[in-house]
């Protein structure tokens, strides 16, 4: 008996890749909006009317991106070894997709100086639930 293994032509992949990076895109989106409301700093109505249009954007930019790294990945791993052909496209999707997702709550997630209004966050308006080592 066969096992199910996608094949060169399988659109599982694709699928694959573009839900995970419409996933960081809203996992990224879902942590901006709890650090703008944590931190009441940029929270007011022309915040989340900007969070709201955010949306969008981020899950289809991280889809899109996350189906442009896997087309870069199985371009570059065409003629290697079968660890690095099935290893480099997953590596590179995550990569492709992660930073981004930082960058847009390094950003617009911790609006630094912004007088936020809770007393709860500093002056950075990071939460302080957020690790020390991953650096916004």
């Amino acid at each position: 008996m066969h096992t199910a293994n996608p094949r060169s032509d399988s659109c599982l992949p694709w699928a694959g890749s573009a839900l995970f990076g419409a996933a960081t895109g809203y996992a990224a989106w879902s942590l901006t909006v709890w650090a703008r409301a944590y931190c009441d700093a940029g929270y007011d109505a022309g915040g989340r009317l900007e969070l709201t249009f955010l949306l969008p954007l981020a899950v289809g930019a991280e889809a899109l991106l996350a189906l442009a790294a896997l087309t870069l990945a199985r371009r570059l791993s065409r003629h290697a070894p079968t660890a690095i052909r099935a290893a480099l496209p997953t590596l590179l999707v995550v990569a492709a997709t992660i930073w981004p997702a930082w960058w847009l709550f390094a950003t617009r997630g911790t609006l630094a100086g912004y007088p936020g209004d809770s007393g709860l966050c500093s002056a950075s308006n990071v939460p302080p639930q957020w690790p020390d080592w991953i650096p916004v």
